[in-house]
């Protein structure tokens, strides 16, 4: 299944605040203890540089995908003509079928974060969502069978 491209402002930054904190701080430092391990002399058996070098390759391998991700996402922001429906980037409060009410950020799929309850726009509960406003009822399949909300409250938070 392709990925969306979109991402909100907050998502965008803290990608970005990634990429620089590994190519800036966290390269350098890596780099810096691999030279010093180099330095002492038996690399095939010396665990400090083996273990820099696998480091120094992780590091390179998240900045080389950061920096593609980068280069494909849009940062969507909300407009004010979106007020009372369901978008990306909307704060959803749901209720279920018992009357337990859930809060649902609609975000990215670099963004996906279920402990914090940010779901991504390409997430079945997402997809049922779009387009809603306040009192719709939503239906969403899962494995375990349908479950049925009722859309609560739509915010755009900045």
């Amino acid at each position: 299944m392709k990925r969306t491209n979109y991402i909100t402002r907050a998502g965008w930054e803290k990608l970005e605040l990634e990429l620089r904190y590994l190519w800036k701080e966290k390269r350098p430092q890596v780099t810096k203890s691999v030279q010093e391990a180099a330095a002492q002399g038996d690399r095939s058996e010396n665990a400090e540089y083996i273990y820099g070098k696998k480091q120094l390759r992780e590091i390179d391998r998240r900045v080389r995908f950061l920096t593609k991700r980068l280069d494909e996402l849009t940062v969507i922001y909300p407009s004010p003509q979106q007020q009372g429906r369901v978008f990306f980037g909307a704060y959803v409060t749901l209720l279920d079928e018992q009357d337990v009410a859930v809060e649902y950020q609609i975000v990215g799929p670099d963004e996906l974060d279920t402990k914090n309850n940010k779901i991504s726009i390409d997430s079945p509960t997402a997809r049922a969502l779009i387009g809603k406003s306040v009192d719709d009822e939503v239906a969403v399949n899962t494995p375990s069978g349908m479950i049925y909300y009722l859309v609560s409250a739509i915010n755009y938070k900045s």
